[in-house]
């Protein structure tokens, strides 16, 4: 898989989490999700402004989102 593959493949992981299963869900899932976007602006930015490289990149993101799993609510569908 290509270096900007992977990097797609990793923004995807970022943002593609459960939705809450309810309102009070979203109060956890909400700022998990945010701090994971940025995470993944962050990268996105790296690549296309300072032109660091995807591989790189996209592995950084994953340690970034391995510290912070979406746990702690309840999902739709029953995942947790």
């Amino acid at each position: 898989m290509s270096d900007e593959r992977e990097l797609l493949q990793a923004v995807l992981e970022a943002i593609a989490i459960p939705y809450p299963a309810t309102v009070g869900d979203a109060e956890v899932h909400d700022p998990i999700l945010l701090s994971r976007v940025m995470d993944a602006r962050v990268a996105l930015e790296g690549v296309l402004r300072r032109g660091d490289d995807a591989g790189w990149s996209a592995d950084y993101l994953r340690s970034r989102l391995a510290e912070k799993p979406p746990v702690g609510y309840r999902a739709e569908g029953g995942q947790r």
